[in-house]
């Protein structure tokens, strides 16, 4: 079976390779995509960019879409309502925290509804 795919959007390039960096040592068999920064390599988000990692991180499992801030989730959504798929989901989550739970689940051969849960409960005790 597939894992769950992971698209990372951040208005910084920067900070979404080093969470893939970071993603890679537990879960390297997870399809991480980034969405960081805007077309320019400026700080911002690209509803493009994220189509992309859309596209490439996709499997027959879905994909979860981690954000930073509020305006990469507006583009996320706008990616997603074009994407034409209809197994993508955007979690509520640390981008960071969310992402590395996120990862494990997925590796584990867990359902896409079962690591946005768990990418959306990283930080509750």
């Amino acid at each position: 079976m597939d894992s769950v795919g992971i698209v990372l959007v951040s208005h910084s390039s920067k900070v979404t390779e080093g969470i893939r960096d970071i993603l890679n040592q537990v879960a390297k068999e997870v399809p991480v995509e980034l969405a960081g920064g805007t077309d320019h390599g400026e700080i911002g988000t690209s509803i493009e960019k994220i189509q992309e990692a859309i596209k490439q991180a996709h499997t027959g499992s879905g994909v979860l879409i981690i954000y930073d801030l509020g305006s990469a989730m507006m583009n996320a959504e706008a990616a997603v309502e074009m994407s034409g798929f209809d197994d993508i989901e955007i979690a509520n989550a640390p981008l960071l925290e969310g992402a590395y739970v996120a990862a494990v689940e997925s590796s584990m051969g867990k359902s896409l509804s079962e690591v946005k849960q768990s990418a959306e409960m990283a930080l509750e005790e």
